[in-house]
This record gives structure tokens, sequence and C-alpha cells, in this order.
């Protein structure tokens, strides 16, 4: 409901942003207190120190890290690739047919990714296909939990940009791929942009089915952060999650200006 009023949309302001500080601010900042924690035996730590983060570039950290921007970078950009290949060719299928291939692309979304570990676990542990054990089991339960995000945010990007600009450039004799290259994806970069931010978000924070079927030397952040914790070392666990949200929204950011610069550019 809209608040006219100026009273009133002064309550609705303070009440969001309470919400907002409670739900998100709070855990977010007690996390940044206990990475620099040296003790925590008050109602607030003391001893800060920053060894917790000196361990968290370092070795065994260090390689969760680079997992984990390796898993995002790969999974993301196949994800990407599949999710606008299928947005292209399922954009003029229409009717029951088009409302059943969207729900096929978007199950892996509404599956728990434990289910999906899981599943995976199954159908590749033994020949023909034997992936268990290796890096590419986790690179493929990435890829199934944010295809569909990828997928759904290109559909919606070619749902607004219509048939009218391709169909004018055809009648000026440009072929499919021409227009495909240089009018239609020139104009879906920011749903692109998009999809790929966020299957990469999604894919840095992943730890149901990724807990299920990594390999030994393939650690990602999420999986350390959850067997720090579990063996008591919140402090150094904290650091890392710090380090966690810090690549991703160092990543993020760096995508999100891309479309500036291009527009700069030209």
């Amino acid at each position: 409901m809209l608040v006219w009023s100026r009273s009133g949309r002064a309550l609705a302001w303070l009440f969001g942003g309470t919400l907002i500080a409670v739900v998100y601010g709070l855990p977010l900042a007690m996390i940044a207190l206990a990475s620099f924690a040296g003790q925590w035996n008050s109602a607030l730590p003391s001893h800060f120190t920053w060894l917790h983060y000196a361990s968290a570039v370092r070795g065994d950290s260090a390689a969760m890290l680079r997992a984990s921007l390796l898993t995002g970078a790969a999974a993301s950009a196949v994800a990407l690739a599949a999710g606008t290949w299928a947005a292209l060719a399922l954009r003029r299928v229409a009717g029951p047919s088009r409302r059943l291939l969207d729900l096929v692309f978007f199950i892996p979304s509404a599956v728990p990714s434990v289910s999906v570990g899981l599943g995976l676990l199954v159908a590749f542990s033994r020949p023909p296909v034997l992936l268990n054990g290796t890096v590419a089991i986790v690179l493929v339960a990435h890829l199934v939990l944010v295809s569909a995000f990828a997928y759904g945010n290109v559909a919606a990007g070619l749902a607004r940009l219509g048939h009218d600009i391709e169909q004018m450039a055809a009648s000026l004799g440009a072929r499919p791929a021409y227009t495909l290259r240089r009018v239609t994806l020139p104009l879906l970069t920011p749903y692109l942009l998009a999809a790929f931010s966020l299957s990469f978000a999604l894919s840095m924070g992943e730890l149901g089915a990724t807990i299920m079927v990594y390999p030994p030397g393939w650690v990602t952040m999420p999986v350390g952060i959850f067997a720090l914790t579990d063996r008591g070392d919140i402090f150094h666990g904290a650091a890392v999650t710090i380090l966690l949200a810090a690549a991703t929204l160092v990543v993020l950011a760096g995508l999100s200006a891309l479309p500036a610069k291009a527009a700069a550019r030209r």
C-alpha cells in the first residue's frame, strides 16, 4: 500500500531500515567482528588481530578461493552460453510446448541442491561416464544449479527486445548470423551480464551439492567455511567468509562497470 503522508513515509523508512539492519546488517557485523577476534568471552569480542586474515590468504584458504573463482567462472560461462542458445532457440516456440520446455529448464532451481548432488553421485559414479572424484563433477553440479537463472535472464531480455529490430535488419539484407552478432547480442548485453553475474554469485555461495561431490583437491570456500566452523574454528571461518563476500563483490562490481565502459567507447 502506498504511503502518502510525510510521517507515514518516515515510519515506513524507519521500519524498513530497522528490519534490513537486523536481518542483514547485524549478522554481517557479527561475522566481521568475529573475523578480527582473538577471544569472545563476553557480549563483544576482544584481543583483535589480523592473524585470521593472514591465514585466509595463504595455504589452503588461498586454494579454496582459487577453486571457488574458477568453478564460478567456468560454470557461469557455460550456463550463459547454454542458456542463451536455449532462449534463442525457444524464442519462436509458443503454446504448451514452450511452457513445458520452460518448466524443464527451471526444474533444477526448484530441486534442493542436496538432491542434485545425490543425483550426480548416483549417475556418474560408474562407467561409462565416471566423474566421481573429479573436478568435472563439481562443475556439472554448479552448472545444473545456475543454468535456470541464466536461461531466465536471457529469455526475459529477448521478451522485452521483441522482433521489430531484427525484422528491420533482415529487410535491409542482413543475414541471420550477422543480425544475431551485430544486433541481437549487443542489445542483450545487459541481460547477458546480469545472467552471468547472478550465476556467478550463486555458484560462489553454493554448498549443498558441492559438499556431496567435491574431490579432496578441489575444496570451494563454502565447503571450507563449513569445515572450519564444524570443528570450532569460528574466527578463521569468519575471516574466510568475509574474503568470500569481498571476492564476489569485486567480480560483480567489475561486471556492472562493463556496460558503462562500452557506452563510453561508443
